[in-house]
């Protein structure tokens, strides 16, 4: 008996098994009724509809369970089968729903499928009144419908059917023209009004949130003179009594009602608007009252859903109001109730956050709210209270600035004294917090209203200003050392207050200057990095003159302390001075450099080289202050003449100043002649500068002299030939082109030449443009490739220019420019392409229709360009065919028969060589890319399949720029388009050579993945030959691959718990509250639920602070309300880390390297840059790649870098084991030479522990011997060579 499960042996092969793939190829292949209904679904009947009450009733019963159909109508269906097809069957009872022509309900059409039956019910009434409407020759607008569901509405019995007419009216009435509403009120609001005191005592109340939501809409159309009517504060009053409803959805929409009517009503944003809705004051006393009423109960949630409202409405009330809502806030925080303390906070911060006017919040209001707020200052252990108190009182006092800050002022010492003490907490997060505060203060409180002061001294005694000393001893006061812990912050502060106050305020600061810099001397002290920051904002604000005035740098040049203790200031000067006095440093570091200079000077003399060197770094390190003492000065006008004879007499005798200088003179043009006069005042002194710049640039660099000092000279000279008068940058160039063309310069002076009319010829008049381009033109044809260059360059500069000169020297010269630019087009350099296609782009900009035969001799030049070695050349290439493209659209005006002349012209090199054709494949695509709106289907239909055809040559060159086109026409076509093309694309790739599909697989296999993601694999499958199956499959399961991993990451994201996720920073009052403040939602007004599960404390818990050791607490205390906590005080500190990387379940970090990430992520923005790079917009030259694509690769500008595992095929693992003896292989052949300085290369055998088991013994005593055989099989063979070659 065979066994079971198995089969007798030599029956497999007479089985008939199904291919893999393929076990569905017995479906039927026609779909006959399928598609009849999938293109009659949409339809709209065109007879009388069968919606009925009994059909509906029908379909209810069918919806319950399976029901005889009457078999008279069995028959008629299987008497008449063909009416399946017909028009008339396609009315179903949802007809009305489907094909809905009404936007309001699209929200609604998604429910057709629940199986809810609110969702059921909804799209029941809205098919029915779709009918109703049409069946009466409605157009099915909104005020139509809105006729008709309030007319359902008010026939309608059942709750569910109100819930549904409801939702649907609450959907319509945001659309219905106001008019309507206002005519409509009063029957609307009686409608609304019934519904709604029917519901109120139900316990679905289904339709009860959408009623209210429906009133508050009505009444938010209404007109203010409505809101006399008693009826209308009775419906209104009817909507604020459901908004402390203990049922969490209803209390949601009576709030969201309320608040759209007392902020969005119409009348509100007419011109004659009303400061206040008139219901305002109303909802303040409603909300008073509901809070009085709920007498500060724990178990009654009343007044935290009052005080939700208020959060939302404080700003809309009046003065007054505001008033009364304030005091009954700070009498409910009386009660020390958590949740209660956090909500009023709220409403707070929500109230000065929102900045409401004097109408609404006074000054005076502002500033009691300040005082009051003081007497429930939580105390410095309770984190989040404090966290949000700080908040709070920020938001206050910043508004209370913006309305009156003589009275904001008067009221920040006492907050800077409370926020100074909070540095002293436990808790990072509050001195954090308590920093930040008082930083945001300074910038915002204080440094706006400085500038009105005049200069603050410690004599002060009533005013402003003694509020700001008193401010600023209070901060001062942080730098005693029971503040040390937080000293990092204090600094933080102090250089706020320096940056805000340190203009007007200097004379009152200079002690904690030197109570820093006494700091700053202490050994090892750890934050020196914020200090320096904090003197760094004295230095900005107060100038150095006056920071040096109480911290001396005590350097004289003799008898210093070698050790500089106060060396530490020329850096911070260095990197803070700005928009300070230039002549100061004309007067005191000037000659203390020069001073230094001659110590280092005598010291080298002496034989003392180690103190020469510091005093010549210390002078090097004075110098280089300048650069920030040239950025904006004030005194540019008086100071400059004072240094320029020094900066150019340090440009001829310091070389080792030349990039200061540079840097110097530059900063003051770019950064400090902010006026006429100022760049006048400077220009001034050209005559003087610029002969010596050109003369500095000219000379020959120094041996081991970098480039870069030459290029900053050059640089120099352009920004201040912007400065410069144009007569006197004539004479110049006038100059410059006399030497250049003198037969006694030298090579590297005619360089140096042309550089300096390069810079020069932008800035220079019409004629001396014309005469400066007749003096380069044999320069254009010269065979020296540099000065080629450098003359085009001299072209570009003059055709490029945006001066009206070089506009109208382009202009006039255009015949002279073409004549010239196509002689030398045979003569033209390769390093000189880039600058000549950039000259021809500034030229074609200008070009008119009559120039249309300059265009098309210049075209096969630009073609050819785009394999021009030079990244910049080919770049300028693509950019001029596209200028190209742009010039005949302006000759025809239409784009469609630009681009079919354009392209006319571009075909015909796909009749010349190998390269010509390459280039205009190249060409073709980025035009394609670039034009695709503009170019015919049909055009681009003809290039594709011809380009296609260019896939079976055996010119690599040619099949790497048609697979380009092919990838971008993937990128640009539309599917259904591509679709019918995706043959040929497919029979062109397939008809690629053996050798070349080798080569370029890896674009094969990019093609192909795209393919796949468009059409499927099984299709793309079906059209490629045999020889690209495998490549199909290695796609397929690396998508796969690639999804599985996406998907593990996704999912252990997901499993990490909240604790292991590393917290961000509060930004927000709401999310500091987050830990106190319960959602309010579902769940509010159950006591019994927060006990459910074991363990689970209650949100709203306190904690009572016990007095300290023997001292007891004292209830009549007035700050005994700070013992009442939020968090418990026994409860230890989280010694958690935020190290900012995910945590494995046992504690391990998950750092990924660059590239997992990287790999990790989407690919879509690869794909972009891809195709970018296809069509020659992005360079290829950053391009990262495994491996090269093509030897002779267009892209060779970088040394390629050594072949690295990790593309197909077998591999050694990335990040593995070195390569041992890989510093021993000969260059030249095979196996491993001696070096010098290392040891023998044998094959030294690393240890390892896994050696030592038995087990594996014979294995391992194996590959020794294999290894030894290698090595004598090697000797041997050197042996025999080392014979031949003596014999």
């Amino acid at each position: 008996m065979v066994k079971s499960g198995k089969l007798r042996s030599g029956t497999g092969s007479k089985l008939k098994r199904w291919k893999k793939g393929h076990s569905s190829d017995s479906n039927p292949q026609t779909s006959r009724f399928r598609q009849a209904a999938k293109s009659r679904y949409f339809s709209r009947p065109s007879e009388k509809s069968d919606l009925t009450v009994d059909a509906l009733k029908l379909h209810n019963e069918l919806q319950k369970g399976p029901l005889e159909v009457s078999s008279r109508k069995d028959a008629r269906m299987e008497e008449e089968p063909d009416e399946a097809f017909s028009e008339r069957t396609s009315g179903t009872f949802l007809s009305g729903l489907s094909d809905c022509s009404n936007l309001t309900f699209r929200k609604v059409q998604r429910y057709w499928e629940s199986n809810s039956a609110a969702h059921k019910e909804i799209c029941a009434v809205l098919a029915a009144v779709t009918e109703v409407i049409r069946s009466q020759g409605g157009k099915e607008t909104e005020t139509e419908y809105f006729g008709a569901l309030m007319t359902t509405l008010e026939v309608v019995d059942s709750a569910e059917s109100q819930a549904a007419v409801a939702y649907l009216l609450n959907l319509v009435m945001k659309r219905v023209p106001a008019p309507v509403l206002m005519s409509k009120y009063s029957d609307t609001t009686k409608a609304l009004m019934d519904v709604m005191s029917g519901q109120a005592t139900s316990e679905t109340a289904s339709a009860l949130r959408w009623v209210l939501s429906c009133l508050a809409t009505l009444l938010r159309k209404q007109d203010a003179s409505v809101w006399t009517y008693p009826t209308t504060l009775q419906a209104y009053h009817g909507l604020l009594s459901f908004t402390v409803h203990s049922k969490p959805k209803v209390r949601r929409a009576a709030q969201q009602g309320v608040c759209a009517i007392l902020r969005g009503s119409d009348f509100l944003f007419t011109d004659n608007a009303p400061t206040h809705h008139p219901a305002a004051m109303t909802t303040a006393k409603f909300c008073i009252k509901e809070m009085e009423q709920a007498g500060g109960s724990k178990e009654d949630t009343t007044t935290l859903h009052v005080l939700g409202l208020l959060k939302e409405l404080m700003g809309t009330f009046p003065l007054g109001a505001v008033k009364s809502c304030c005091e009954t806030l700070l009498r409910v925080m009386t009660l020390s109730h958590v949740l209660v303390t956090a909500s009023a906070m709220q409403a707070f911060h929500r109230l000065f956050s929102g900045k409401p006017n004097a109408s609404t919040l006074s000054p005076e209001l502002n500033a009691q709210i300040i005082t009051a707020l003081y007497d429930y200052l939580p105390s410095e252990n309770d984190l989040q209270p404090l966290l949000a108190w700080l908040t709070v009182m920020e938001k206050a006092h910043v508004h209370l600035a913006s309305l009156q800050s003589s009275l904001s002022l008067g009221h920040l010492p006492r907050l800077f004294s409370s926020a100074m003490s909070c540095l002293l907490s436990p808790h990072t997060q509050v001195v954090s917090a308590a920093a930040g505060t008082l930083k945001t203060l300074l910038t915002e409180c204080v440094a706006p209203h400085m500038g009105e002061m005049g200069t603050i001294t410690a004599s002060v005694s009533a005013g402003n200003p003694s509020y700001v000393c008193k401010m600023f001893r209070i901060v001062e006061e942080g730098l005693s050392y029971r503040f040390h812990a937080s000293w990092p912050f204090v600094l933080q502060i102090l250089g706020s207050f320096y940056r805000a106050a340190g203009k007007q305020a200097h004379p009152i600061m200079t002690k904690s200057l030197q109570s820093l810099a006494d700091l700053r001397s202490t050994p090892q002290f750890p934050f020196s990095g914020e200090l320096d920051l904090a003197v760094g904002g004295a230095v900005e604000a107060m100038g150095p003159e006056v920071v040096l005035g109480a911290v001396p740098l005590n350097i004289t040049g003799y008898e210093d302390d070698l050790e500089f203790p106060r060396s530490w200031l020329i850096p911070v000067i260095r990197d803070h001075v700005k928009n300070t006095h230039l002549g100061f440093f004309s007067s005191y570091f000037l000659p203390l450099a020069s001073t230094l200079k001659q110590r280092a000077e005598e010291l080298e003399q002496a034989g003392q080289k180690l103190e020469a060197k510091v005093y010549q770094t210390l002078q090097l390190q004075i110098w280089t202050m300048l650069p920030g003492f040239c950025t904006s000065p004030v005194d540019l006008l008086t100071s400059f003449k004072s240094i320029a004879r020094l900066l150019g007499m340090a440009i001829n005798e310091r070389p080792d100043l030349k990039l200061t200088v540079c840097q110097a003179v530059r900063t003051v043009i770019n950064k400090g002649c902010s006026t006429e006069e100022e760049k006048a005042e400077v220009g001034r002194f050209s005559k003087n500068f610029l002969p010596i710049f050109f003369n500095v640039y000219s000379q020959p660099p120094a041996p081991g002299e970098p480039a870069t000092n030459r290029m900053a000279v050059l640089d120099t000279i352009k920004v201040y030939l912007t400065v410069t008068e144009t007569e006197m940058i004539c004479t110049f160039l006038q100059k410059a082109t006399d030497r250049l063309s003198s037969t006694e310069t030298t090579e590297s002076t005619r360089l140096a030449m042309m550089d300096l009319v390069v810079a020069m010829a932008p800035f220079v008049d019409e004629v001396t443009m014309t005469k400066t381009f007749e003096l380069i033109r044999p320069y254009l044809e010269t065979k020296e490739p540099g000065m080629q260059k450098k003359a085009y360059r001299v072209l570009e500069e003059m055709c490029g220019g945006e001066r009206d000169e070089c506009r109208s020297f382009v202009v006039t010269n255009l015949e002279t420019l073409k004549v010239v630019l196509l002689e030398t087009l045979k003569n033209a350099s390769s390093p000189a392409k880039r600058p000549r296609l950039k000259c021809l782009i500034h030229i074609v900009k200008r070009l008119s229709e009559e120039h249309k035969d300059f265009i098309a001799a210049l075209l096969p030049e630009v073609i050819i360009c785009t394999k021009e070695v030079s990244v910049g050349a080919r770049k300028n290439a693509y950019t001029l065919l596209v200028e190209i493209g742009n010039a005949f659209v302006r000759f025809c005006g239409n784009k469609k028969d630009a681009m079919e002349q354009y392209l006319m012209l571009v075909y015909a090199g796909l009749t010349g060589s190998v390269t010509m054709i390459t280039c205009t494949v190249l060409a073709l695509t980025r035009l394609v890319f670039e034009y695709k709106e503009a170019i015919e289907l049909s055009t681009t239909e003809q290039l594709l399949h011809n380009v296609c055809l260019l896939l079976s040559s055996r010119t690599r060159e040619i099949v790497k720029a048609a697979l380009g086109f092919i990838k971008v026409a993937l990128f640009i076509m539309d599917p259904k388009t591509l679709a019918s093309h995706a043959t040929v694309m497919m029979e062109g790739v397939g008809s690629i050579k053996d050798d070349v599909r080798r080569h370029f697989r890896t674009k094969l296999k990019n093609i192909f993945t795209k393919f796949i993601k468009k059409f499927g694999f099984e299709l793309v499958k079906s059209m490629l030959p045999a020889e690209h199956h495998k490549v199909l499959a290695n796609i397929r399961k690396a998508e796969a691959r690639t999804m599985r991993r996406k998907q593990a990451a996704e999912q252990h994201e997901d499993s990490e718990s909240e604790d292991e996720t590393p917290k961000a920073k509060s930004k927000s009052i709401e999310e500091i509250l987050a830990e106190l403040d319960s959602d309010m939602s579902e769940d509010e007004g159950k006591p019994g639920k927060a006990q459910k599960k074991g363990g689970k404390q209650h949100k709203g818990r306190a904690w009572l602070k016990e007095g300290e050791e023997d001292d007891p607490l004292n209830f009549l205390d007035p700050k005994v309300s700070q013992r009442v906590l939020a968090t418990n005080p026994a409860m230890k500190k989280s010694a958690k880390v935020e190290h900012g990387f995910k945590v494995t379940s046992d504690g391990r970090l998950i750092i990924r390297e660059e590239e997992e990430e990287e790999d990790v992520k989407d690919k879509d923005d690869g794909d972009i840059k891809d195709i970018l790079e296809e069509a020659g917009i992005k360079s290829k030259k950053t391009q990262k790649r495994r491996f090269r694509d093509d030897n002779d690769e267009d892209m060779d500008i970088e040394p390629q870098l050594k072949y690295k595992a990790g593309g197909s095929g077998i591999h050694r693992p990335l990040g593995g084991r070195p390569d041992f003896g890989s510093d021993y292989k000969s260059k030249k052949g095979k196996g491993d030479v001696k070096k010098t300085g290392k040891l023998d290369p044998y094959a030294y055998i690393p240890l390892k522990k896994e050696q030592l088991n038995r087990r594996k013994r014979a294995k391992m005593q194996g590959q020794f011997k294999g290894m030894v055989r290698g090595a004598q099989k090697g000797a041997l063979s050197g042996k025999k060579m080392h014979k031949k070659r003596k014999a």
